[in-house]
């Protein structure tokens, strides 16, 4: 019998750790210019490249779908649902592959013993825990974007692991590809049945590219491009046909 989570609105957490608080100090840095951490940087890259092709390949059996649209393309951001703890760490790294993408993440990630501290050198970018913060944040999303690395986003923000559903998100995170003019794509990450194994597999579809319009606006842009991707990611995730864990509004618990 599958497993059913109930929740109250699209913010809730399903996991949680005893780092959930964690804060980035003030003087965090997301941008490293010593030769040092930029060759350690590049060795770790290919690291963490082979154990996402172990993992995604051999436990969660993805299978991706038109990763050839991003061939010709160098500087794009790529918007995904938000469903897996350790794949949406992995999986963008099978599919930016040759570019090394960089993972816009919750700064508790980065509270994990060990791990945490390895993150940012595989490429994650935190989430600034202060509104100071922020402006350095931005400037270092433009300055990779610059160096033709993918950036990716999970605009859910929240993780719902296995979920089939896209759920409604925030146009906040849009501006990026509005304020330097660069295509965005989509991955969709969705799952089917396995007549052998108990967690179903996985199939991701990339679609795109998708544009700022010249003749919008900054804000109709930006709203053009949540709205291009949020109807992508509907369309693709009707290509599910099972639900591992279920997903239900309480109110409809608590009228059964």
């Amino acid at each position: 019998m599958n497993k059913v989570n109930y929740y109250e609105s699209y913010d809730e957490d399903f996991i949680e750790s005893q780092h959930q608080d964690y804060q980035l100090k003030d003087n965090y840095q997301w941008i490293h210019h010593h030769i040092l951490y930029i060759f350690i940087s590049y060795l770790f890259y290919y690291f963490v490249l082979i154990i996402a092709f172990i993992y995604s390949k051999f436990y969660l059996r993805v299978t991706i779908k038109n990763k050839k649209v991003l061939r010709h393309y160098h500087s794009y951001y790529l918007y995904s649902n938000h469903t897996q703890m350790l794949g949406d760490v992995f999986d963008p790294f099978l599919i930016c592959f040759p570019k090394k993408p960089y993972i816009i993440c919750s700064p508790a990630n980065l509270g994990v013993p060990v791990i945490g501290r390895l993150l940012p050198i595989g490429g994650a970018l935190p989430i600034p825990s202060r509104l100071r913060g922020m402006k350095k944040f931005i400037e270092s999303i433009h300055y990779h974007n610059g160096k033709k690395h993918p950036i990716v986003i999970y605009p859910e923000g929240h993780l719902w692991p296995w979920c089939t559903q896209i759920r409604e998100f925030s146009k906040t995170s849009f501006h990026f590809p509005v304020d330097t003019n660069s295509p965005v794509f989509v991955s969709t990450t969705t799952y089917q049945k396995s007549r052998i194994f108990k967690h179903p597999k996985m199939t991701i579809y990339i679609d795109g590219p998708f544009y700022p319009q010249e003749n919008f606006s900054k804000d109709e842009n930006i709203q053009y491009l949540h709205d291009k991707v949020y109807e992508m990611m509907k369309e693709r995730s009707q290509l599910s046909n099972y639900s591992y864990i279920i997903y239900q509004k309480k109110e409809m618990h608590n009228n059964e």
